[in-house]
Formats: C-alpha cells, structure tokens, sequence
C-alpha cells in the first residue's frame, strides 16, 4: 500500500495530507497568510506522529508545483525535495489549477466549463479551462479579467469561477452565464488524490533540477 505525504503552499494555505493508496490518512491546514515556513515543517511531523508513520516508510513526496505565490512555492518545493532527498523517494508535482479543478468537478453539471482561478496582481489571475471530466479546454495561462474574458466560453453555457481569484472577477465577468462557487481553496487533499495515478505511472521529478511553475517572473516592487 503506498504512501504518499502531499504539500501545497502556492497560496496563503499551508495545507499538508498523507494518504494510504485513495484514502486520507491525515490532514492539517493553515489559512493564514505567511504561515508557511513556521508551520510546513511542524505540519509534517505533527501528521507522521500522529499516524504512526514514520518517515522511512513514505513511497513518495506529493508538491504543487505551481503556479501560485513565488515564495509560497518556493518553501513547498524545497521543504519536498529535501525529504526525498533524505530519504530516496520520488518527487511528484502536480499543477496547482489542475487540483483544485479536480475537488468541484464531480459537482458541476455535465458540458459545463471548470475555471480555477489563483490571485495574482491586481486584475490578472492564474487559471486555466477543463470541462467537467476534466479534460483541458485551455491550458495554464496568466490572464488579465475584463468584461470581454471568456465570452466565446460563456456564450455557449455555464462556466464555473472558483479559488482566491474568483472573488475580484465577480464584479466584472457579469455574463448571466458565469457561476461563481466560494470557499474552494487550494488543498494537500487533491494533491494526494492525484499523485497516486503519477506513482503508479512512475512518473517522477529530477530531485536535484526540479524547479516550481512560477509561470512569471518574479518581480520586486520599489518601495515607494
């Protein structure tokens, strides 16, 4: 039975889950923003002790790769590749956008259109397009919203807006189409769900090379 820690830290959520093939062993989660570095580590170990796992016997370590917040990535990454490192194990990463899709689908009516939505700065969003067995219509773009966004899309029927970029898009993506869902957010839970199938498949990340999906790069603003 495979074993499978899973982190995600691409938004404010520092979110870690085991699980024992399909079923969730454990999972602790954090919404606070810049929580990451003080608590990924502790999360990790809290969920091992309290499952009685101990670290030699995990299959593999489960990231989200991104795209999502650049420092949040970059604690998740590391904090991954250093226990596979440690430990020999493979590293898996999963696409942010594609996890969170996977937790509203089996919710959503048929020949609807999933669109998770990461914040970036001000109108611009991560997202991408998958229709409701999850198969892509667009792939992972950075996307400036205005009131003309995804019209070709909505003229045809419902699609579905959710995660922490939905919010500020409401107020412009007015079409009576558009649905918005509230409170799915990103979780080590699908990241887990998903990393079996790539386990089983073994398909794997270059411990050493693997870098996050940042998608953009990354800028430092000037302090005013």
């Amino acid at each position: 039975m495979s074993l499978i820690i899973s982190i995600e830290t691409s938004t404010n959520v520092c979110s870690v889950a085991l699980h024992k093939e399909n079923t969730l062993i454990a999972i602790k989660e954090n919404h606070s923003s810049q929580s990451h570095s003080r608590l990924l580590a502790v999360f990790i170990q809290d969920i091992l002790k309290e499952a009685e796992i101990a670290p030699e016997e995990l299959d593999a370590v489960a990231v989200s790769k991104g795209p999502g917040s650049y420092t949040g990535l970059r604690i998740g990454v590391a904090t991954a590749k250093g226990i596979c490192y440690a430990l020999s194990i493979p590293l898996i990463a999963i696409n942010t956008l594609e996890a969170m899709a996977k937790q509203v689908c089996k919710f959503i009516p048929q020949h609807s259109i999933l669109c998770p939505m990461i914040d970036a700065r001000r109108m611009e969003v991560y997202c991408l397009l998958q229709d409701s067995n999850q198969k892509a219509i667009m792939e992972t773009m950075a996307k400036i919203i205005d009131e003309s966004s995804f019209k070709s899309y909505l003229d045809n029927g419902k699609v579905i807006f959710f995660g922490n970029g939905a919010a500020k898009c409401k107020k412009v993506i007015m079409h009576p189409n558009a649905v918005f869902f509230e409170d799915i957010y990103t979780s080590a839970f699908t990241i887990g769900e998903i990393a079996l199938a790539k386990l089983n498949a073994q398909i794997f990340e270059d411990v050493a090379y693997f870098e996050p999906y940042y998608l953009k790069d990354f800028r430092i603003a000037k302090p005013k």
